[in-house]
């Protein structure tokens, strides 16, 4: 089998910076390599800057960002605890799946599927939970919601934040928002192939954690002996690392802090116009609220008797491109296009668009 170029303009994973995609040929370094461990210590440094902490518990885990998802609950929730979260897409849903699997008392607080986060709402939903969790950027939805006014009203509780979609590509400053942890994923804005999850919890979140929690292999209390907290000291083993993925990551991060991470922004936001303003010339109608659209990820309305997959199909046949389905309910009905990490640039613009227009034409 061949393995041909495709412009991954979907919900994820994007193409990688070019310099990510070169770290993975470097050699292969062992998981416990003091030249690994520096650049391990680095790359955790280099995710603070982008989620806008100082937390020490910073590191890159293992896994994809659903992991990330399951790290936040295991660690933070148990058997009665209540949780209370904004369901307002998919990602949404999960964390109430996750969270359920925990034991929680969950409180799911539904919205409308491209709609944000009703903050009144979710805060009037319980008088006292552990831990309140909501989605920055929805990815099934192309919402983004503000984090700050839950943040303002969680009282004693705990705030989650999904940055999956928004890491790298909108402002994430956690710190000055007040949320207590947070998790990502490396194949998106960051634009680093999937495999591994940026993850930040604070100290008061990590007082009230789960001593034992359900999973060994999250269990951020060991995993802070290799990683994270443990920068500049002995390490504990704990697992083998993907220490060909960490130095993608350090590379990607790298790329996007030499750009500068307001310019990395702007021209996020720049592309996401572009798309945004030449979907409505083709007359194509979006999805998400006015005022509440990402950049990064915007979801557009398949036309009146359209086949959706019919054209995701040629669209990446013809033109190597692939855009993504909608979610759950709107599986058929909504095309996802994604603008992250270095698609976020005129030329992918042009080349979605042109291709759609022609596939529409058909």
């Amino acid at each position: 089998m061949v393995l041909r170029a495709r412009t991954l303009l979907g919900p994820g994973p994007s193409n990688p910076y070019p310099e990510a995609q070169a770290a993975l040929g470097l050699p292969l370094l062992g998981h416990l390599d003091p030249v690994f461990l520096q650049v391990l210590d680095e790359t955790s440094e280099r995710l603070r800057q982008v989620f806008g902490t100082a937390n020490r518990r910073t590191l890159p885990l293992s896994a994809t960002g659903s992991a990330g998802m399951e790290a936040a609950f295991v660690n933070t929730v148990g058997p009665g605890d209540v949780v209370v979260v904004a369901v307002n897409g998919l990602f949404g849903q999960r964390m109430v799946e996750v969270a359920a699997r925990c034991g929680a008392e969950v409180v799911a607080v539904e919205h409308e599927w491209g709609q944000p986060v009703d903050a009144s709402r979710v805060l009037d939903a319980h008088p006292a939970p552990k831990l309140i969790a909501a989605v920055h950027a929805e990815t099934s939805t192309g919402v983004l919601s503000d984090l700050r006014p839950l943040a303002e009203g969680k009282g004693d509780a705990l705030l989650l934040a999904d940055c999956v979609t928004s890491l790298g590509g909108i402002p994430v400053r956690l710190d000055d928002w007040g949320v207590d942890l947070a998790y990502s994923g490396s194949q998106k804005c960051l634009g680093v192939p999937p495999g591994l999850a940026p993850f930040t919890i604070n100290e008061r979140a990590w007082e009230r954690r789960v001593e034992k929690p359900q999973s060994w292999y999250l269990d951020l209390g060991l995993l802070g002996g290799y990683a994270g907290e443990a920068a500049g000291s002995g390490r504990t083993y704990h697992h083998t690392a993907p220490t060909g993925m960490v130095v993608a990551l350090h590379a990607g991060l790298g790329r996007i802090l030499e750009e500068g991470l307001d310019a990395v922004y702007a021209r996020h936001a720049e592309a996401g116009r572009l798309l945004h303003e030449g979907l409505a010339e083709l007359g194509l109608e979006l999805f998400a609220a006015e005022g509440h659209r990402l950049p990064e990820l915007t979801t557009v309305k398949v036309p009146d008797g359209v086949d959706s997959a019919a054209v995701r199909g040629e669209l990446l046949e013809r033109f190597g491109v692939e855009i993504g389905a909608g979610a759950g309910a709107y599986a058929g009905s909504v095309w996802r296009i994604g603008l992250m990490g270095p698609n976020a640039a005129p030329d992918k613009v042009a080349l979605v668009l042109a291709a759609l227009k022609a596939v529409l034409a058909r």
